[in-house]
């Protein structure tokens, strides 16, 4: 799941010189994923994963690393 994260956002939101060494820990949002790119990134969740994340969650909390955003997916599988 964090590999498929991984590829779309350093592929199509933001850029990072080594995609390597940015850990499942580190800052999404420092690393310059921003509003626009959380709503993309929502919707490519809710297709992939077939679940649907609720507006009221959208939080820096859940999208701010790939640790976080893991925790939120798996809240809302079945």
């Amino acid at each position: 799941m964090k590999q498929q994260l991984r590829e779309f956002i350093f592929n199509e939101l933001i850029f990072v010189a080594e995609p390597d060494k940015f850990s499942d820990d580190d800052d999404l949002l420092e690393a310059g994923l921003d509003s626009m790119g959380i709503m993309r990134l929502i919707m490519h969740i809710e297709e992939q994963f077939n679940i649907t994340l609720p507006d009221s969650e959208i939080d820096p909390d859940n999208v701010n690393s790939f640790n976080a955003l893991e925790q939120w997916i798996l809240q809302h599988k079945t």
